[in-house]
């Protein structure tokens, strides 16, 4: 073989290998930036994806072997299912349902509830079908609970935000609480 053709082949070679490692660790949160989930993906991505996998927000922080893992690897998000959306809020707002490895609070108020109903629309999706067991789609998401402060008469009224699993997520319409039109005594 002659020298101009060992360089082009090695060349090639090279080429092909900077191709593939610049191929490497690109992927991307696979929900749409229009969506309202999209932000909840982004904080997960951002917050939660050292010790959680959850492919939708291109989080790969679980041991992938259990007898491999470390203490602070967190669940598959992917095979793991959480609805309702209120037990993942409990899960972010107490460190898990452990309460000793994950940090309590890591995201709070309207972040929370991003990442809760991110979590909570997009986890189980690739569980494995278990007969005599419900599929995560096929249990509702859930509902988010609010409190909002009336100026006038002091009145509170609490809505839930309906989250079902037709609809990906987005929110449907607010309906008012039982005994949200009660005032409080003072």
């Amino acid at each position: 073989m002659t020298a101009p053709v060992k360089v082009l082949i090695t060349a090639g070679a090279l080429l092909a290998l900077a191709a593939l490692a610049a191929a490497c660790g690109t992927q991307r949160i696979n929900v749409a930036s229009p969506s309202p989930l999209h932000e909840g993906a982004a904080l997960f991505n951002q917050r939660c994806s050292g010790c959680h996998t959850l492919s939708y927000a291109a989080a790969n922080g679980s041991a992938s072997n259990v007898r491999s893992g470390q203490f602070n690897n967190g669940p598959n998000f992917n095979v793991r299912c959480e609805r309702p959306v209120d037990r993942v809020l409990y899960a972010i707002a107490n460190g898990g349902f452990s309460g000793q490895i994950m940090p309590q609070n890591i995201v709070v108020g309207q972040q929370a509830a991003d990442v809760a109903k991110f979590v909570a629309t997009y986890a189980g999706r690739q569980a494995p079908k278990v007969p005599g067991a419900i599929q995560c789609d096929q249990q509702p998401v859930g509902t988010i609970t609010t409190s909002q402060s009336s100026s006038s008469g002091g009145a509170t009224a609490t809505t839930r935000t309906a989250l079902t699993p037709g609809q990906g997520g987005i929110p449907g319409a607010t309906t008012p609480a039982i005994g949200a039109n009660k005032k409080k005594k003072k």
